[in-house]
């Protein structure tokens, strides 16, 4: 069966049964491999991408749930959070192995898209369900806190 879906701002033709997760249409028919397939029940994040802005996890979303809204994987980042939260990544060296880093990042927009100052506790609540198997969690914390501070810093 024939599904258009909306993958980073272009409409994109996909040969799938209605029931086939997202994760393995960007994956294995559009080839963007940044988003990652880490335990296939939506538990550990590392699949995530943004529904509408909205981070979901691709690993149990179907196509046939998409229709018309629009997907936006690590690939398709371009605001000013997702450059602010990238930089931070890289100034504190939050990665170590990387493998979870595309859905904490995609994690990190969408909250900073929706609270530009977030306390602890609202970082907590955002970053549930992205596991890090190194735990690097404190470098998270601190990587959304820089970007916070930075995207606040061009706003004055």
């Amino acid at each position: 069966m024939t599904i258009t879906l909306n993958i980073n701002g272009s409409k994109r033709e996909i040969d799938a049964a209605p029931d086939t997760p997202l994760l393995w249409v960007i994956r294995d028919n559009i080839e963007l491999t940044g988003t990652k397939y880490g335990c296939g029940v939506a538990q550990c994040g590392a699949c995530t991408v943004h529904l509408n802005g909205q981070p979901v996890r691709s690993c149990s979303m179907p196509i046939s749930a998409i229709g018309d809204q629009q997907v936006t994987t690590i690939e398709g980042l371009a605001s000013r959070e997702a450059k602010a939260v990238q930089t931070a990544w890289e100034d504190l060296a939050v990665a170590q192995c990387g493998y979870c880093q595309s859905g904490q990042i995609m994690s990190a927009v969408a909250l900073l898209k929706t609270n530009g100052n977030p306390n602890d506790d609202d970082i907590n609540q955002a970053m549930t369900g992205n596991i890090c198997r190194c735990a690097t969690y404190k470098r998270i914390r601190d990587g959304i806190k820089l970007a916070s501070q930075r995207i606040s810093a061009v706003q004055v």
